[in-house]
């Protein structure tokens, strides 16, 4: 039945996923970026920090303004360009001199990130809605298969010669951009959208704004498994390789489990499935409180990544849905800024915390997302109380978000 149901998909969706797949296994040079300036370009930890801090900030506007060019332009034309301009970053890295590296490095997370809302866009813009969120599912699916391959791969290139790095990182990215140049249909031209009118519609629909908050706060405390999990793990005891071995088993959980899920869970309210998700996410966290070790952290990432897998596909799809006809790129760029802002927030304050209050940091990150979820159901059953009979629901009504959005 669910292999049936990918077989149904548009062939070019298929080639598209197959394309990130193949992105997302190439996307090594900035996962290595720090060791690499270190390393190879002479740089101090503190220059090397500068740099990753340039792209980290080019990748949060890039994130932001994407989808604006994706609407104004078209989602495909500027998928591609973003791509092909990440390719060219990547090359430019190692031949750049070290006063322009944190330039560069800046330049080439703009492009990167300006290429995720689009490509989300355009997922969600080919299927109906009840399909919408198996979508996002199946193509997290194919990002999360890539990057389990990845890693591994650019620590080998990286111990022979640190530029293959970012050369197979620009080749992969230019096997994306070639798949969505030549599979993905033109689509018709939306009508273009002020800005102005995007926060009107924003205004209007006030559920999506609480939305969009408490993704701010569940994913800066979803990211402590990444920015202090490895210090607690470490304080306790257990090998760097552990932490390893946890973070690669919840991608396989994710790769197997999160579009069969999406599936299942495709009849239910949209809010209350991501309420769930942040509820669980706020369970696996008051785990590592209670639990400090590598049995209890183990525990926690099984819970936390059920958490993720309920709820990232589903406000994925739930804010696309409420965009109005040619915002959808705009509402999917402000969904992709919210969901990256715990990388900036996560280790700031996750690192302050548990250096001067370890044993109250993961008790306070789970009561926060446990809070978000209480605050989804309370919009969620205003929101169904608002609207009138028939149309209670999680969707915006009225809206056909099947147009030709691919462009």
């Amino acid at each position: 039945m669910y292999w049936r149901r990918i077989a149904e998909l548009p062939g070019w969706l298929k080639a598209v996923m197959l394309g990130q797949l193949v992105s997302s296994a190439g996307a090594l040079a900035w996962i290595y970026l720090t060791l690499y300036l270190v390393e190879d370009r002479g740089m101090s930890a503190q220059q090397a920090g500068f740099a990753a801090a340039a792209y980290g900030v080019g990748l949060l506007g890039g994130n932001l303004g994407g989808g604006w060019f994706g609407d104004r332009f078209g989602l495909r034309s500027a998928a591609v360009a973003s791509q092909l301009l990440w390719a060219v970053a990547c090359v430019a890295m190692p031949v750049v001199p070290p006063a322009g590296l944190g330039v560069v490095a800046g330049v080439a997370g703009l492009f990167g990130g300006a290429s995720r809302p689009n490509l989300s866009a355009l997922v969600a813009t080919a299927l109906p809605d009840e399909r919408r969120r198996e979508g996002i599912a199946l193509s997290r699916t194919a990002s999360n298969a890539g990057f389990t391959i990845g890693p591994p791969l650019g620590g080998l290139l990286a111990a022979y010669d640190f530029s293959l790095v970012f050369v197979l990182d620009a080749v992969s990215s230019l096997v994306l951009a070639a798949i969505v140049w030549r599979w993905v249909p033109a689509g018709r031209r939306t009508v273009a959208v002020a800005s102005a009118g995007m926060w009107r519609a924003l205004v209007r629909d006030r559920s999506v704004v609480v939305l969009l908050a408490t993704i701010v706060v569940v994913d800066t405390v979803y990211r402590q498994v990444f920015a202090t999990m490895p210090l607690l793990l470490r304080d306790a005891g257990s090998p760097a390789v552990a932490y390893g071995v946890l973070i690669g088993l919840s991608s396989v959980v994710i790769v197997c489990c999160e579009a069969p899920l999406a599936v299942r869970l495709r009849g239910h309210r949209a809010l209350r499935v991501i309420a769930v998700g942040f509820a669980l996410v706020g369970a696996g966290l008051a785990v590592l409180g209670i639990w400090p070790a590598l049995a209890g952290a183990t525990v926690a990432i099984v819970v936390i990544t059920a958490g993720e897998m309920l709820y990232k596909p589903t406000a994925t799809a739930h804010v696309a849905d409420a965009a109005p006809i040619g915002m959808v790129g705009r509402y999917s760029s402000l969904y992709a800024a919210a969901s990256i802002s715990g990388m900036f927030l996560a280790p700031a304050l996750g690192g302050s915390a548990y250096q001067h209050a370890p044993g109250l940091l993961f008790p306070v990150a789970a009561a926060l997302a446990l809070a978000a979820g209480v605050v989804l159901i309370l919009v969620g059953e205003r929101r169904r109380a608002a609207l009138p009979a028939g149309r209670q629901d999680d969707r915006r009504p009225g809206a056909d978000h099947t147009v030709d959005a691919a462009q």
